[in-house]
């Protein structure tokens, strides 16, 4: 079985920001062949030895939050295991799990929040950035806030989970497609 260091060392030593966010298909690909393994696992619970630590905690919720967008990325079962990561990372949080680690791999027990698309969750998470310090990524949560104020869910998920989009969403989606180029 993969261990929670192997994930910490995959992510946060081998691979950084350039892969995490990039949307790579060969970033993809090597995550399968390296630590892929890891998610299935993990979403059946088989990790539930790693909450004994606060970076085994860390390293469950990347699996279940990141490893399950990077795996699937297009499909529903890129948004499967969402709701768990929200679980645990609230658990670890209220147990100082995000305060116990290296402040650069603390945004990764928030980004659950910034992924649920439930505005009370989203309001949390605006506190939890904000309290961060790290104004860019509390510009992103603010902008996933709005999404989803403005929503209640984030269109662009609405294809791969085969749920129809309303005109005003399909309008956000082509000014937000326009404005990455």
């Amino acid at each position: 079985m993969t261990t929670p260091e192997d994930v910490i060392r995959f992510w946060f030593v081998d691979h950084g920001p350039e892969d995490w966010f990039a949307g790579s298909p060969e970033f993809d690909a090597k995550l399968e062949r390296s630590i892929g393994e890891a998610l299935p696992q993990v979403s059946r619970g088989e990790a539930w030895a790693w909450r004994k630590t606060f970076e085994g905690r860390l390293a469950e919720i990347i699996v279940l939050d990141q490893f399950s967008r990077q795996l699937h990325r297009g499909s529903p079962q890129a948004f499967a295991q969402d709701k768990m990561a929200l679980v645990l990372a609230q658990e670890a949080i209220s147990h100082g799990a995000d305060q116990a680690v290296d402040p650069t791999r603390r945004p990764f027990f928030y980004l659950p929040f910034m992924h649920a698309e439930s505005l009370v969750i989203q309001d949390e998470g605006i506190k939890l950035y904000e309290a961060l310090g790290d104004e860019e990524q509390l510009d992103y949560m603010r902008k996933h806030r709005d999404t989803i104020a403005r929503f209640g869910r984030f269109p662009f998920r609405n294809k791969p989970l085969s749920r129809d989009s309303t005109p005003e969403e399909l309008a956000y989606m082509e000014e937000q497609a326009e404005r990455k180029f």
